[in-house]
């Protein structure tokens, strides 16, 4: 018997996992009357992601991207400093360097997709010989895999620069034991939709420096001076994090584990779906231990394969499975043009070949079944 695809729901990349835990405590959060921005459920989940993280202050703010730009606002980074960063990454990465006037420099990635502390050494030494100032440096966490911070962090510390983690897409993940979001001097999360977790939306400043999340926390609700009247001696934002929002937060922190086993599983299902395939890779290769495992990017040789990965995402769409390109480069990017970087071809070749496969909590057996079949469909042809 044939089904029909198109009345089957459509499979997606990382959809929300919410049920009634969520409802069970922004509920009680909403009873208590805490409506408004703050409220005691933010104050706790902030301790409670810090405390996973193991860093001392959290701040609950609105977004990834407002972490990073209240980090690099604190820190008086501005026009006149450059700042590297990862060329294969999210928009928003860059977006909050060019808010605050600086100018991103791209690093390319090594063959783990993150940063490469080759290339950042490098860059760091070209910028010096020209004098620039670099105040700090933006690794990015890719695809739920901590960056090699064991080499980046002294080499940024040797140059005199700051490490501004963006570990949006990596909570639950480690580098040689140690959490994502607790490496360099503040690390960044993500709560979107589409995360690990999710408050709706939502993110996280994480920092061992108490000045530095006093003076984010400060910013982040209009910069108001601690008197009886509003009082202003600086620009401030509107970017801090709901009460209620923060409560929804903390029932998905207490299912987190569960969630990130979820997604292990589908990770070495792929890995055994394309164990027979010399032409395919798990993006970051086999050792991915300490990998939360957000979504599953896997990368084609054509030069070994009869099928791009074009290909396979085609098929999987057919099938009503959404897939996604890897991140395009952000050098390569529109906006982008006449930003210089240190680049070797190592993120245009994965974009070029790689593919972002389902991998939500919340997808099922029978779900991923239909995800293998249609890639059988291409790999056995």
């Amino acid at each position: 018997m044939t089904v029909d695809v198109e009345t089957q729901p459509r499979i997606l990349l990382s959809p929300p996992d919410v049920g009634e835990l969520e409802q069970e405590y922004v509920m009680r959060a909403m009873r208590s009357g805490w409506v408004a921005p703050a409220g005691p459920d933010l104050d706790a989940f902030e301790a409670e992601v810090a405390s996973r993280v193991g860093v001392p202050h959290a701040v609950g703010l609105s977004s990834g991207t407002a972490a990073l730009h209240l980090a690099l606002v604190s820190w008086g980074v501005g026009p006149g400093d450059v700042v590297p960063v990862s060329t294969f990454t999210f928009a928003a990465t860059v977006n909050a360097i060019r808010y605050v006037g600086a100018e991103p420099f791209f690093v390319d990635c090594d063959d783990t997709g993150n940063m490469s502390a080759e290339l950042l050494e490098q860059a760091l030494a070209s910028l010096r010989a020209d004098g620039r100032s670099v105040p700090v440096v933006v690794p990015v966490d890719l695809f739920g895999r901590a960056a090699d911070y064991s080499s980046l962090v002294p080499i940024a510390a040797a140059a005199g620069a700051k490490v501004l983690s963006d570990a949006a897409e990596a909570l639950g993940a480690t580098h040689n034991g140690s959490p994502a979001g607790s490496f360099g001097d503040a690390a960044v999360l993500s709560f979107n939709g589409n995360k690990i977790m999710t408050t709706s939306g939502g993110g996280m400043l994480l920092t061992h420096d108490r000045a530095l999340a006093d003076h984010v926390r400060k910013l982040s609700t209009q910069a108001r001076e601690p008197v009886p009247h509003y009082e202003h001696t600086e620009v401030g934002y509107n970017y801090r994090l709901s009460n209620i929002l923060a409560a929804m937060g903390r029932a998905q922190l207490v299912r987190l584990d569960d969630m990130l086993a979820r997604r292990r599983e589908w990770r070495e299902r792929y890995r055994a779906l394309f164990a027979d395939q010399p032409a395919v890779s798990i993006l970051g290769g086999a050792d991915d231990a300490g990998d939360n495992c957000w979504l599953t990017p896997i990368v084609v040789d054509p030069d070994v394969s009869a099928w791009a990965a074009g290909d396979l995402g085609a098929a999987l769409d057919r099938a009503n499975v959404e897939t996604r390109p890897v991140w395009k480069p952000m050098h390569l990017q529109p906006v982008s043009e006449g930003l210089r970087g240190a680049l070797d071809g190592t993120s245009e070749r994965i974009f070029e070949r790689g593919l972002t496969l389902p991998a939500g909590s919340v997808l099922s057996d029978s779900e991923f079944e239909r995800i293998e079949r249609a890639i059988l469909g291409v790999t056995a042809a």
